[in-house]
């Protein structure tokens, strides 16, 4: 398969991963940590309830991004033909714009903001680059 068009797939089955890894804990967190009279689908509610919220709240949500990205990299670095961390790296930002945009929709604590934003997504993706690199003779 041509390098280009591997590179192009491993970063939307990378994106599509993370994405089905990221709203699973999302689910599963809503399961754990019910909100009473909330509909998780309702944005509005969902922002209005927030600043009540106690920290056990944003646990899911953290490890949704955070395993959401490193999965997705993973994935994404393995597909990938060559430069393999640049594809995690680039997964990493891809989540990392979707996760400012949520936080700027919902906004939560500026602690959990800050936390997911600078902890969840380009650390994540890098530590998954290496992994993927780790399965392939590719040292960059």
């Amino acid at each position: 398969m041509n390098p280009t068009l591997r590179n192009i797939l491993g970063f939307i089955l990378g994106w599509i991963g993370g994405s089905a890894i990221n709203m699973a804990l999302i689910n599963t967190g809503h399961s754990v940590f019910p909100i009473e009279g909330l509909d998780p689908n309702d944005m509005n509610s969902l922002a209005e309830i927030m600043p009540t919220l106690g920290p056990e709240y944003f646990l899911f949500p953290f490890l949704a991004h955070a395993l959401g990205t490193f999965s997705g990299a993973i994935l994404g670095g393995l597909i990938a033909a060559k430069n393999k961390m640049k594809i995690a790296l680039a997964i990493g930002s891809f989540f990392l714009v979707g996760g400012i945009v949520v936080n700027l929709m919902i906004p939560g604590p500026l602690w959990f903001a800050s936390a997911d934003i600078l902890l969840a997504y380009i650390p994540m993706a890098f530590l998954g680059g290496k992994i993927s690199l780790q399965f392939s003779k590719e040292k960059n």
